[in-house]
C-alpha cells in the first residue's frame, strides 16, 4: 500500500512539471537558457522526446505533452 501512494504521489508530481513546462512555452522563448526552464526541459525531454517523434507534425502544435499527461493519469489509476 505505500509503495503505491508513493509512485502515485510521484507521477502527480511528474505530471506538475509538464504541466508547469506546458504553460511556461506559451510565455518563455523555446531558447530560453534561464536556468528553470532547464531544469524542466533535462526532467521532462526524456519522456516528451519519444512521444514527439511518434506524433504527426501539426501546425506547430505540440500535443506530447497531452499524451504524455493522459498516459500518466492511467498509469495513477492503475496504483490506486
Amino acid at each position: 500500500m505505500g509503495i503505491a501512494r508513493t509512485l502515485v504521489a510521484l507521477i502527480t508530481l511528474y505530471e506538475g512539471l509538464i504541466l508547469l513546462r506546458a504553460v511556461l512555452s506559451w510565455f518563455v522563448s523555446p531558447y530560453s537558457t534561464h536556468p528553470v526552464v532547464e531544469l524542466l526541459r533535462r526532467l521532462t525531454d526524456p519522456v516528451l522526446e519519444p512521444v514527439r517523434k511518434l506524433l504527426p507534425v501539426s501546425s506547430g502544435i505540440d500535443f506530447s505533452p497531452l499524451i504524455v499527461l493522459l498516459g500518466l493519469e492511467l498509469l495513477k489509476r492503475l496504483f490506486s
